[in-house]
């Protein structure tokens, strides 16, 4: 059991998520989970750690992964982003997202991105993505760039999929990409959870997660795939 100092209003999580302002304006919220049975720690070596902000990972997901992942889909207005690591990502979703939610597991990692977020008015939800604090058909979007490995079992990647679909609207979509399971990722992630997920198998595992529609694609230099679910309609 992990505890955690902060707290947050209880009307947070309440029937209307209480994210956002009247004026639409974006306010993530900073959450505390508690550690529970199934939870999982962060693990991240200081390598890969530096890469996830590097201008680099920046480039590469603002000119080639998003564009890619997203093939012209629109996301909604209430866009949930898991495992925002330094928010590479996340700054890259903000245009395209009027209300945006970011969720990290790490509490040093989230307190650094609500911080550096903060004047423009974003926060981050520090939670669990496999027991996500927020109500059911909350969001019109999910994604989740590169950050299924990061899970270290099978039931908690399925448990954190079948959440997703949990959270999204009726028609909802959820979209990502990760990584192929390669030798130097794996050197990459020495010191890391790393738990790669066969995309043949990932179809199988989002439809019994309750997603109805599912397309999983993999890139043609085969190192990435990227794949988009919708919840049913």
């Amino acid at each position: 059991m992990v505890r955690r100092e902060w707290c947050a209003p209880r009307n947070l999580i309440g029937p209307r998520l209480g994210l956002f302002t009247r004026s639409g304006c974006c306010r993530i919220v900073i959450l505390v989970a508690l550690a529970a049975r199934g939870s999982y720690a962060p693990a991240v070596n200081e390598h890969h750690l530096k890469f996830c902000a590097s201008a680099e990972w920046a480039e590469l997901v603002e000119r080639v992964l998003l564009p890619w992942v997203l093939e012209g889909r629109q996301l909604g207005d209430q866009v949930l982003e898991v495992g925002t690591g330094p928010g590479v990502v996340t700054d890259t979703l903000r245009p395209r997202a009027p209300r945006l939610v970011a969720v990290e597991l790490d509490q040093q990692l989230a307190a650094a991105l609500g911080q550096r977020l903060s004047r423009a008015g974003v926060q981050v939800v520090q939670a669990d993505a496999t027991r996500l604090p927020f109500r059911s058909r909350a969001f019109s979007a999910v994604a989740c760039f590169t950050m299924l490995h990061h899970v270290p079992s099978v039931a908690l990647q399925d448990r954190m999929l079948g959440e997703f679909c949990r959270v999204l609207r009726p028609g909802g979509i959820l979209v990502g990409t990760d990584g192929m399971d390669t030798p130097r990722r794996r050197e990459a992630h020495v010191g890391d959870v790393f738990l790669p997920v066969p995309p043949d198998e990932l179809p199988g595992r989002l439809r019994a997660a309750g997603f109805a529609t599912v397309a999983v694609d993999v890139g043609v230099d085969g190192d990435r795939f990227r794949f988009v679910a919708a919840s049913p309609g």
